[in-house]
């Protein structure tokens, strides 16, 4: 859980200053299509986590799979309405949604080799 948190923390931490730095530019959605996309990611990341805890408990392992396979479609088509509707909508843009998403995904790495130098 301290991983999470830490890549959660840096992920904010480096998002908002480059929302602010990309509202300087002509693109209007840019900075919100940045901060939509990297809160998209951080909350998939925390629900992963929360979907692989589950299993970590042996008595439960057997309801847990179902649970976990039926909340891992369900996170993924969340995601999909939820991106599709603001796209759909003009809200937001694709390339300040995959900026959003990079950049929780740099910090996600960079924890994990963190963590792997660490053992």
């Amino acid at each position: 859980m301290e991983m999470i948190k830490r890549t959660s923390r840096h992920s904010i931490l480096a998002l908002i200053p480059l929302a602010l730095a990309s509202a300087l530019l002509e693109w209007k959605r840019l900075p919100l299509s940045i901060l939509v996309g990297g809160g998209i990611a951080l909350a998939n990341l925390k629900a992963l986590h929360w979907g692989v805890t589950g299993m970590m408990n042996p008595e439960a392992v057997r309801a847990a799979r179902g649970r976990l396979l039926f909340f891992s479609i369900f996170r993924l088509l969340a995601v999909v309405l939820i991106l599709g509707a603001l796209l759909y909508l003009g809200l937001v843009n694709i390339i300040g949604l995959l900026t959003g998403v990079t950049v929780v995904f740099f910090f996600v790495m960079k924890e994990g080799l963190r963590e792997t130098r660490r053992l």
